[in-house]
């Protein structure tokens, strides 16, 4: 996550101290395990929430030396029980450089892609969720109508695709067109988030799930009404950036480390 991302964003203030900022490393071996660690933990914090699907899913985080290089999860391993030393390293051919494997060829169809296309891309999250599912069974954006919703306010796109993905061109296409964007809704399949960090994608993933969730409730009692355009850019200027999804991340890091001694011990 570069600096800059702390001076284009209108970034909320506190009252009486100062906010956290991401750890800079200068060690590659230190960060290759940082990251390791949050990936991780980031598969335990979707499991907690409901969001792992049978063998479906996966979040992968780019390597700090090797950018060519992915972290993903083992095939057909829940959420719940991945330590780092789980985690397989491939590179935007498929090939496995660490680990043992299996790999899901889904997650190399379309993280690889994402990651190869898209230099900016740290890490991507994709699961087979509850809501995303059911909304994305409609051809439509998630509508601006609270703040949570702001978020995706022009960073999210739709992409018509492959409903099983195996080809590695389908991860390119994503890629192309969410361009810029840090979220897709891909049509009668799910969501995707990418992020300059696991914590902002993977954040960003709950948010977005959770913001499907409540239009779905919105719209089954009635009529659904957006917040005014200029409020909604607002909101998205002070709130959407990659450090406060960063941010938002914290506290469900620090809880899952209090609770998992595995992983508090490597932190």
């Amino acid at each position: 996550m570069g600096q800059a991302e702390f001076h284009d964003r209108q970034i909320p203030k506190p009252i009486g101290g100062e906010l956290p900022v991401p750890v800079a490393f200068g060690d590659m071996a230190e960060e290759r395990a940082h990251r390791k660690l949050k990936l991780a933990a980031a598969f335990r914090i979707f499991a907690r929430f409901g969001l792992a699907e049978g063998i479906a899913g996966h979040i992968t985080v780019r390597d700090p030396e090797f950018h060519d290089r992915f972290w993903v999860n083992p095939y057909a391993k829940h959420f719940s029980a991945i330590h780092p030393d789980d985690l397989v390293c491939i590179d935007d051919e498929g090939k496995v450089h660490h680990g043992t494997g299996p790999v899901n060829a889904a997650a190399v169809a379309i993280h690889c892609g994402i990651h190869g296309t898209n230099a900016g891309v740290v890490a991507a999250a994709h699961t087979h969720t509850t809501y995303g599912r059911a909304f994305s069974c409609r051809p439509r954006l998630l509508a601006p109508i609270n703040q949570e919703a702001c978020l995706f306010h022009d960073d999210h796109v739709l992409f018509r695709g492959d409903v099983v993905v195996l080809a590695s061109e389908e991860g390119r296409r994503i890629a192309a067109a969410m361009g810029d964007k840090r979220a897709a809704i891909l049509l009668n399949h799910g969501l995707l988030t990418v992020g300059s960090s696991v914590d902002a994608a993977a954040y960003r993933f709950l948010a977005m799930e959770r913001c499907c969730q409540v239009q779905l409730l919105a719209e089954a009692a009635g009529e659904i009404e957006s917040l005014p355009e200029q409020d909604v850019r607002a909101t998205r200027m002070q709130l959407g950036s990659d450090y406060v999804a960063w941010l938002g991340f914290q506290g469900l890091y620090e809880q899952l480390l209090r609770e998992s001694p595995d992983l508090r011990a490597l932190a």
